[in-house]
């Protein structure tokens, strides 16, 4: 049996994979820094990625994958976010290289890195350029793992959803307060589909590979506020970077990924919001 670590367990997307991956018979263990309940067929383990860099080693010795999932993102504390973003990679990092060298590390970073100013949807070979502190973490601690010489794979995710997580009801609250136009069109994924994906890149088909994680069709944040049951206004205002937030899917889907849940409005559809 495969033994994974976790770390980010408690979050929106953690909470949710956990639970999946030992569904699919993955030998689970969660990092966490305070008492914390694991799923049926997890275990949880103490430690601290920024705080206590030594608890580590119990953590990560014999293990075969890591998923890494812990970040900090919306706060105005930039350099908390540095720290746990890229301080934390690099605490964790350095623990697999010494204590589970073998380990496959599977990191997951943001479609928030690339520059907002394209002219087509971002593939994972354009330039990236964040200069917000949670995406310009992210490109960093990308950069560490790959150059760890670990067997690396690390997956770009888009707006996440479904599953009860409360994120597509939040969007019209940051619609708000960012200033979104309810005609920009986002790439998404569903939650059952950050297991789809990390199913395969646990089992090596993604590794050396940055790539995006889309869904079949991006949507807009009207529709997507429409769908949550709290819609904005709409409005014929010209659109700035129209591309922003829109990911290339081609890579992801050579290498196996499949979404099994293909479109939002097949979610809203199947009752999987």
């Amino acid at each position: 049996m495969t033994t994974i670590l976790l770390t980010g367990a408690s979050g929106l997307v953690g909470s949710r994979l956990l639970p999946r991956l030992a569904q699919a018979g993955f030998d689970c263990r969660a990092l966490v820094r305070a008492d914390f309940a694991p799923p049926h067929g997890t275990t949880a383990v103490r430690g601290d990625l920024l705080e206590d860099p030594s608890s580590l080693r119990s953590a990560v010795e014999g293990i075969d994958a890591v998923v890494h999932l812990a970040a900090l993102f919306r706060t105005d504390d930039q350099n908390a976010v540095w720290r746990a973003n890229l301080d934390g990679t690099r605490n964790l990092v350095n623990a697999v290289k010494l204590y589970a060298p073998e380990a496959r590390f599977v990191m997951a970073s943001t479609g928030n890195v690339y520059d907002a100013d394209a002219t087509r949807p971002a593939l994972e070979t354009d330039p990236c350029s964040p200069t917000a502190a949670y995406p310009a973490s992210k490109i960093a601690a990308e950069q560490i793992l790959r150059e760890s010489g670990l067997d690396w794979s690390i997956l770009r995710l888009p707006f996440v959803y479904g599953d009860g997580d409360g994120h597509l009801a939040s969007l019209a609250g940051l619609a708000e307060r960012f200033g979104l136009h309810p005609a920009h069109t986002y790439s998404v994924v569903h939650q059952r589909d950050i297991a789809t994906v990390m199913g395969l890149a646990l089992a090596g088909h993604m590794d050396g590979h940055i790539v995006n994680v889309t869904d079949d069709a991006p949507v807009s944040v009207y529709e997507m506020t429409l769908i949550a049951g709290v819609p904005i206004p709409g409005s014929a205002e010209p659109l700035d970077n129209p591309w922003s937030g829109r990911m290339d899917g081609a890579l992801v889907r050579e290498l196996g990924f499949r979404p099994t849940v293909p479109t939002i409005h097949a979610a809203a559809r199947d009752g999987l919001l």
